[in-house]
């Protein structure tokens, strides 16, 4: 079986019987991030676009520990605890995009871990 557990100090510790990221068959799988601090261990508040912020930076330490970037996303899921965020949290998410950015979806949710406002998880090749 082709599978790889990846963990970074640079992204917050799973809070649950999870891994930050595992790849299998040159693709890297990202579990979902929040706005956790993982210097701190503490949620980041401030708004929307900050906790987004914070998510997009958590995702970036998962891409550069497995020797990947953003680039190499191609798909992502974006989960909301309320749709009036949309247009803050798609600001802050598309600043980490280029010209070609993933598949993706965004959906609202009753509840997230932590009762946080933004999760996002996302899926990278390899090449």
């Amino acid at each position: 079986m082709d599978k790889r557990i990846i963990n970074t100090p640079n992204a917050p510790a799973p809070i649950g019987p999870y891994s930050q990221a595992v790849v299998s068959n040159g693709m890297l799988y990202i579990s979902g991030q929040i706005p956790i601090n993982p210097a701190t261990g503490e949620l980041i508040s401030g708004g929307i676009k900050d906790e987004t912020h914070q998510v997009m930076k958590n995702l970036k330490a998962i891409l550069e520990e497995a020797g990947v970037n953003f680039d190499h996303v191609v798909k992502s899921s974006i989960f909301v605890a309320d749709m009036g965020d949309f247009a803050a949290i798609n600001e802050a998410y598309g600043s980490y995009f280029g010209d070609n950015p993933p598949a993706r979806e965004t959906v609202e949710v009753s509840t997230l871990p932590k009762n946080v406002n933004v999760e996002i998880s996302c899926i990278a090749t390899l090449s």
